[in-house]
Formats: C-alpha cells, sequence, structure tokens
C-alpha cells in the first residue's frame, strides 16, 4: 500500500527529528544519512515494530558504542508518541498491537534529555530571551567535578572528556642499577683517568656519576564488561591522553577475553583511536572473567611489559563469574611480578560498600591500593597519589576483609 504525500511528508518529519534526537545524544547523524534512512524506510515497507528499529539501526549505527544509546532513543522517541503504528497503518495493510513498555535501560537520562531538546524545534523567530546558564560556573563545576560518570549527560560527558585528557601523570622516577655521569656523587675512575691522561697526567679532574633513573612504566588492565562499559569508555579517554605524554603506557581491555589496544591508543586523534579500539575489540558491553584475563596476560604478556618496575592499574568492578582459586592465584602472580598495584574499583562511590563478593575478597590481599573510580575527583586523586602529591590516602584492601 502507497503512502499518501502528506503522509509522507509526516514519516519523512520524524525520521528527521529522530536524527536530531540522535544527534543530541552523541550519535554522529549527518544530513546523507537521514536521506539513506527515509528512502530505506519507504523501499523495505515496514510490517512491524523490528522492521522498523533494524532498517534505521542498519543507517544510524556505525559504531558499537552507539548501539546503546540507539535502542534507547529508539523506545523513547517511537514508542511513546505512537508513531510507530501509524507508520504500519499506511505503510502495512494490518497494524499489530502495541506490545508492553519495556523495562528502563542504561542510558536513558542522555536520550531522554537529548529527546526533549530534539522537542524544541527552530521556533525562536521570536523575541530572543536572555538565559544565564550556570551549568558550568564554579559552582557547575564543583558538582561535576564529584558527579558520577554513569549518570553524566552528553554535554557533561563532553566537558569531563576534555578533563580527563588534560590530566598529566607526573610520577617518581625509579633509580636503576645502570650509572650515568654526573656533577656530584660517586667517583667515575674510568672517566677520570680518561680526562687527566688527555690533560697529559699531570692535572687531575675527577669525574663522577651516579644511578640513572627513568619514569616507570603503567600498565593498564580495563574491564569493560556491562557493568564497566560506560566507566572504561572515560578512563580510556585518561589513558589516551597519558599514553601521548608518555610512550612507556601500555593498555589491556578484558571481558571474556584480553585485547591488548596499546597501539591504538598511541594515534594522536582521540576519536579515531577510541573507534580502532572499539573495531578490535568483540566482547565490549559482555561479560567478564577476570581469572581468564588475567591468566592470559600473565603467560603471554607479563614478560614483556612488566619489565622496569612499573605501576599496574587494575580498572574493574570485581564482579567474577568463575571465582575459584585461580583468581587468587593470577592476583598473586601479578601482584608479584610489578612494584605497585593500584585497583580502582567504581563500586567504591557507595558508601555502604563491602567486599561480599567472592571475586572481591578474592583479589583485595594481592593489591596494595584500592581507590575509586567513578567521577573526575577520583581520577584526579589517583594522579596526585602517582605523583607523590596525593593528598587523600587509599583505602587500604585489607580492611575490607
Amino acid at each position: 500500500m502507497s503512502a499518501s504525500p502528506d503522509m509522507r511528508s509526516r514519516i519523512t518529519d520524524n525520521i528527521v527529528y529522530f536524527a536530531r534526537t540522535l544527534r543530541k545524544a552523541g550519535v554522529p547523524v549527518g544530513p546523507a544519512s537521514v536521506v539513506d534512512a527515509v528512502t530505506a524506510v519507504e523501499v523495505s515497507g515496514i510490517e512491524n515494530r523490528e522492521d522498523l528499529y533494524w532498517t534505521l539501526h542498519a543507517v544510524f549505527v556505525r559504531k558499537h558504542e552507539h548501539r546503546l544509546l540507539f535502542d534507547e532513543a529508539f523506545r523513547i522517541y517511537w514508542q511513546s508518541r505512537g508513531l510507530i503504528e501509524k507508520m504500519l497503518a499506511v505503510l502495512s495493510p494490518v497494524a499489530p498491537p502495541r506490545g508492553e513498555p519495556e523495562k528502563p535501560k542504561a542510558g536513558q537520562t542522555r536520550v531522554s534529555q537529548a529527546f526533549e531538546a530534539a522537542k524544541e524545534r527552530v521556533a525562536e523567530e521570536t523575541v530572543p530571551e536572555i538565559e544565564v546558564d550556570a551549568k558550568f560556573t564554579v559552582s557547575g563545576k564543583e558538582l561535576l567535578q564529584k558527579k558520577d560518570f554513569a549518570q553524566m549527560t552528553a554535554d557533561e560527558i563532553a566537558v569531563a572528556i576534555k578533563a580527563l585528557r588534560s590530566m598529566s601523570l607526573a610520577m617518581d622516577n625509579i633509580r636503576l642499577r645502570r650509572l650515568t655521569p654526573s656533577a656530584r656523587g660517586r667517583i667515575d675512575p674510568r672517566r677520570t683517568l680518561r680526562a687527566s691522561m688527555r690533560a697529559g697526567g699531570d692535572i687531575i679532574d675527577l669525574k663522577f656519576r651516579k644511578p640513572a633513573e627513568k619514569r616507570p612504566p603503567v600498565v593498564a588492565l580495563c574491564d569493560i564488561s556491562g557493568s564497566m562499559s560506560q566507566y572504561s569508555r572515560l578512563l580510556l579517554h585518561f589513558l589516551h591522553g597519558l599514553t601521548a605524554e608518555r610512550r612507556n603506557v601500555h593498555t589491556f581491555l578484558f571481558g571474556t577475553r584480553l585485547t591488548n589496544v596499546t597501539r591504538q591508543l598511541r594515534m594522536k586523534d582521540p576519536d579515531e583511536a577510541l573507534e580502532a579500539c572499539s573495531e578490535d575489540v568483540e566482547d565490549w558491553s559482555g561479560g567478564t572473567r577476570i581469572a581468564s584475563a588475567l591468566h592470559d596476560f600473565n603467560l603471554h604478556w607479563s614478560r614483556r611489559v612488566l619489565s622496569g618496575q612499573p605501576t599496574v592499574l587494575l580498572i574493574t568492578d570485581g564482579l567474577e563469574r568463575d571465582t575459584d582459586e585461580d583468581l587468587d592465584r593470577e592476583m598473586d602472580r601479578l601482584h608479584r611480578s610489578c612494584r605497585r598495584l593500584v585497583w580502582l574499583n567504581p563500586l567504591l562511590r557507595f558508601d555502604g560498600f563491602e567486599a561480599k563478593a567472592k571475586g572481591i575478597r578474592a583479589m583485595l590481599p594481592h593489591v596494595d591500593e584500592f581507590r575509586a573510580a567513578h567521577s573526575l575527583n577520583a581520577v584526579a586523586d589517583l594522579v596526585e597519589a602517582l605523583s607523590g602529591t596525593g593528598r587523600s590516602p587509599a583505602a587500604n584492601p585489607r580492611n575490607w576483609l
């Protein structure tokens, strides 16, 4: 059944406004994609809600991280207004009944705000009102510093990303056994005799040497399971900035398997780097197997990246499926292979947090520091602590057992 010109215009308008909603939520949707979406809907002839979902999904979703936002935007925009049933009435002979509403999902806050913003169409041809946005003033910035990453809107996430990229990590240098020339320190007999021979042997100019120093490597093991996806995505921006600042940074992502994304994070453009990470990781927002991932790291990567007394950042909530002795053994091996093992756990944002999960209790005895990683303040405290200037002490892992 062909749609009338008036109905086709309405369908086009609704797809355009739906695309604006996606754009407000953070999904890059251009005019060409909107035209393709309208054409695809008209050509395919939708018969049910699922057909419309996957038709628009095929056009608008091009990155793995945009699937969640698209799913929530589709649920709010089309189902709340009952537009699919009206389109089905024209594009198909019989319109199926509406199903029961789904439960709220993750990302609902960002998409809901984008939906409300899209409803305010360009009707500002009247006298504009002067509004004062105090969102990111001094008090607004203080609130943003403490706000949980999972509760941030799209605009707040953009500000948080810039802040995370700008954080620098000036870690204390470690002393090496190798000696290097110095103005003072130990006497260097070889250089002293060499200088004396050059001067004819009459004048002895003492030369000195001291232990060489270098910045220790940083190794990050980041959990990308469903419960950690939002936090890991933002912390990857911090790790990208850290990789650009100092080259001896190695980053691994794990869910049900371990993936080395160090080379991807060395790309200069942050968006290109994170897109490359998303393309190479197949288990994003899936399950988690911490013991298996740590076993893979200890077996294949520890000797390559854990030389030079590195600091290891373990970013996970510790909610492990397989809680047997393997996790305890792999954590012990990792701890003994590095100079400092810091566990960043977003669950510490809760005041009443208790280490009741078996996976958490198996991991705690093998970490040096236990810190939160859910806000800008938490990441700033981590940077200060690793730089040796931290004022807020880390939670003692033994206190939770």
